[in-house]
């Protein structure tokens, strides 16, 4: 009987040590001074009331008193967290660089307004500089002669009809002998016309001197004529040719009658040089000019342009050119003068001329230079410079300036040129962006963020 009842006890003791969250003391003596170890009724202790529970009034106290720390760690993470707020509040806002406009200013930062603008499409083409064609002449020996006198070297500046040179010709003499004999006949044929003519309004001489004193200073004016041209042809001057006849008259021993004066054309500098004094020029096998002068102020630059990128290309179009060996810093502007309707037909390229200014000589002919064409303009309402972007994250931004310092702004980008991207969101037409050393603000981000992730 008591066996059975020591059975129905150990029952009821495992039955309410899983229904009564904590077994009272009563009821473990009871069970342990029947035998029961303590073991099979230790699973059946409460668990710690979470924070949101409220314990049983009777356990409140044990809880408190029973020297553990309960509650404690949630103190402590409160104020964990109340500092780290208050930190955040020390650095900023998250994706925001507080710098005041000392800083701005030490540091190099500056600042510009976001604004539309053209954005400028280039092709980019070698090249080589060439002499402009319209301002390189040469001297030519348009008599044949012996050279008498070289007036310039290598490289002198001449002005337009400056005399460069000197040729003993005697073909020159012979043109200018004919020209000084049908001059001297020519007035004394006038002087008997004129005399025949008096005579004959008066009555005194027969009609047919009269005639014939006409026909033939008629016939003296046009070998006249003849000879002026034969010297205009020769390049020589029948008013300066009658003038140094006369000096010739008081000077006799130095007769001009075969000298044949070179004069250049055009204004620049002597560039080459082909013969030497004494040298025969003029005839068969024999060099045909003396100098060549050209004009550098101002050169073209001779591209071969693919057939692919030829439909871009217009006359009139803007060229950057900058030299092609290592180390040039060089850059200046020129413009397409001439795009060639023919192809080369070995390279399929066409030959496309650029007029580049040259006043400082620094661009030489035989040059190889780079050259980016401009073949296109597209007007965009907002552009920014290329240094104003960073990457953060893999996401494009900008830096926008406000009250505190600057804010981190993810931009949408469109098409660009060699300076500028389109903005297609982010940034609106007038607010102000980091433009320059923005990388310093990139790095200050990064720490700021950094000390967010503690």
């Amino acid at each position: 009987m008591r066996i059975l009842l020591t059975v129905v006890l150990v029952a009821t003791g495992v039955l309410a040590g899983a229904a009564i969250p904590a077994v009272s003391g009563f009821v473990r003596g009871l069970l342990t001074s029947a035998g029961l170890p303590p073991a099979v009724f230790t699973y059946a202790a409460a668990p710690v009331p979470e924070a949101s529970e409220k314990p049983p009034a009777g356990e409140a106290t044990h809880a408190e008193g029973d020297g553990h720390d309960h509650g404690k760690p949630a103190a402590k993470s409160e104020g964990r967290a109340r500092g780290e707020h208050a930190h955040s509040e020390a650095e900023g806002e998250e994706g925001h660089v507080k710098m005041t406009a000392e800083q701005v200013e030490n540091q190099d930062i500056r600042v510009a307004k976001a604004e539309g603008g053209t954005l400028y499409r280039h092709i980019v083409v070698p090249g080589t500089i060439t002499p402009d064609a319209d301002r390189i002449a040469r001297v030519p020996a348009r008599v044949v002669g012996t050279v008498a006198e070289m007036r310039k070297r290598l490289g002198d500046a001449v002005k337009k009809d400056e005399v460069v040179a000197v040729l003993d010709s005697r073909e020159v003499a012979d043109a200018k002998s004919d020209y000084l004999t049908a001059s001297v006949k020519a007035e004394l044929e006038k002087t008997n016309f004129d005399r025949q003519q008096a005579l004959w309004d008066k009555r005194i001489s027969a009609e047919s001197a009269f005639l014939n004193a006409k026909a033939v200073y008629a016939e003296a004016a046009l070998r006249q004529d003849l000879a002026r041209q034969k010297l205009s042809a020769l390049g020589l001057n029948a008013a300066e040719v009658a003038k140094s006849a006369k000096q010739d008259e008081s000077t006799p021993n130095a007769s001009s009658l075969r000298q044949y004066e070179l004069r250049s054309p055009l204004t620049g500098r002597v560039v080459e040089r082909k013969v030497d004094v004494g040298a025969k020029v003029g005839s068969e096998g024999d060099p045909s000019d003396v100098y060549t002068v050209a004009d550098l102020s101002n050169v073209w630059i001779e591209l071969s342009v693919s057939t692919a990128d030829l439909a871009k290309v217009k006359e009139g179009a803007n060229v950057t050119v900058t030299p092609s060996q290592e180390g040039g810093e060089r850059h200046d502007r020129g413009k397409v003068i001439f795009v060639s309707p023919l192809l080369n037909q070995e390279t399929r390229s066409a030959r496309v001329v650029v007029a580049l200014p040259n006043k400082d000589m620094a661009w030489r002919p035989g040059t190889y230079v780079t050259a980016e064409v401009e073949v296109g303009q597209d007007r965009v309402p907002v552009r920014v410079p290329k240094a104003a972007l960073q990457t953060v994250e893999g996401k494009r931004i900008v830096f926008v300036r406000t009250d505190e310092g600057f804010e981190k702004r993810e931009v949408g980008l469109g098409r660009s040129d060699d300076d500028t991207f389109e903005i297609t969101s982010g940034v609106k037409p007038g607010e102000k962006i980091a433009v320059a050393n923005t990388f310093l603000l990139k790095a200050e981000l990064g720490k700021s963020e950094a000390d967010h992730a503690h």
